[in-house]
């Protein structure tokens, strides 16, 4: 698509109020396209004045702007990735991607109502934020058109990259919040935060250029342990440190603590972007990391031998899953499925201690559908008599005698 398909028409923009959208909402009425900007409120930690963001957008061109809350829904997914302890390449919690999924879904009924067919985004040609917002928006509804002006070669021709747009952004006077002075840009949800680009794009650059904003650094923690105690009932958190609290809450929470303990801040990441080449990112996840910690040690009293290895498998599908846009699809609808049996056993109550960005087990309590038993003693204790292991390992034999007596072993 190229911006002359939309002249004199109204299009939807979804906005964050960065750079790439302040200077994508500008652009596009130089070129006589009236923008609707649509933003979430995720709960960025990064912007503690969410109405500075209309401010922002409607000085940089737009029509109208439409605030949408979402952060019940972005919990409500952090939840569902806690519950399926889906990591994207074993380390991160997938906030961006989450982030994207809370956005795109929450935003396109208003999208909607304006009576708006064209959605665009300022993701560029190289990440996997262009995917998501294709992506869910086809699957959601595919009524809908999206534009990438990062894909557009009349974009592209104009602007290179942060530089040329900060320039831009300053010449007409636009009330951008990136300057040339920081040296990262970021990203920003109630779940975490993604630091990329400048400085970090070089392997050579240490995290600890960049500044926390969901707490602090683990060299910087107290000196004394903190305890965090979060009870679970059927695969929720309901009652953290003896307060209530509702999904929403519990982040909240978590993040809170976690944060002031160093827990989950300054991952660093050189992660397989689905486009196909690798990406370097600092991760800020504190609260998701300290609960979906907290509930993993729960299920390891849950899940039995086959059922942890089946699970296995839907943690490192679901991540992929959601990480590459699919979080719709028949498969991502089949593993929550399937996991919604594992939750409704995952009750009980977990204690850990905090200390410099550690989490420790402390204990857990009250977790009615434990496997863990007596049985598992070196004391005289449950039902296991140590003298039956005699014929299972008789048996077990016979097969491991075959395969030397076949020359199966140690060949080379």
């Amino acid at each position: 698509m190229n911006v002359s398909d939309f002249k004199g028409q109204t299009i939807g923009l979804l906005a964050s109020g960065g750079l790439d959208t302040c200077t994508i909402a500008y652009w596009l009425k130089e070129h006589d396209v009236n923008v609707v900007c649509f933003t979430a409120d995720l709960g960025q930690p990064d912007e503690p004045d969410f109405n500075a963001i209309e401010e922002r957008m409607r000085a940089c061109g737009a029509a109208d702007f439409v605030g949408v809350n979402l952060q019940k829904e972005v919990a409500e997914l952090g939840l569902e990735a806690i519950q399926v302890q889906s990591n994207y390449e074993s380390r991160y919690w997938n906030v961006c991607g989450l982030g994207r999924q809370a956005t795109t879904a929450g935003i396109l009924p208003y999208v909607k109502k304006k009576g708006l067919k064209v959605l665009a985004h300022g993701a560029t040609g190289r990440g996997n934020d262009q995917v998501r917002f294709q992506l869910i928006t086809n699957m959601m509804d595919p009524s809908f058109s999206v534009y990438a002006p990062w894909r557009d070669e009349s974009f592209l021709s104009r602007f290179g990259g942060r530089a040329e747009m900060i320039d831009y952004c300053e010449q007409h006077g636009l009330p951008i919040k990136a300057s040339r002075e920081k040296p990262y840009s970021t990203d920003a949800n109630l779940l975490g935060l993604t630091h990329e680009a400048g400085k970090l794009e070089s392997l050579e650059t240490p995290v600890s250029l960049v500044t926390p904003e969901m707490g602090i650094w683990a060299k910087d923690a107290p000196d004394q342990t903190v305890e965090f105690t979060v009870r679970f009932e059927k695969g929720v958190p309901v009652i953290i440190n003896g307060s209530s609290v509702d999904t929403l809450g519990a982040f909240l929470m978590a993040n809170k603590i976690a944060g002031q303990c160093g827990v989950g801040i300054g991952l660093h990441m050189v992660e397989n972007r689905f486009v196909g080449i690798k990406s370097r990112g600092v991760y800020e996840q504190p609260g998701i990391e300290l609960l979906g910690t907290c509930y993993g040690l729960l299920l390891q009293l849950i899940l039995d031998k086959r059922s942890l290895n089946l699970f296995q498998g839907f943690s490192s599908t679901f991540a992929n899953q959601v990480y590459q846009a699919y979080y719709n699809d028949l498969a991502s609808q089949m593993i929550r499925g399937a996991v919604a049996k594992v939750n409704a056993l995952a009750t009980g109550t977990v204690t850990v201690s905090l200390y410099k960005g550690v989490v420790s087990y402390v204990k857990i309590v009250d977790a009615p559908h434990s496997l863990y038993t007596q049985d598992s003693s070196m004391e005289k204790e449950g039902s296991f008599n140590h003298a039956d292991s005699e014929g299972f390992l008789n048996v077990l034999s016979v097969h491991a005698k075959a395969l030397a007596a076949a020359g199966q072993i140690g060949v080379k």
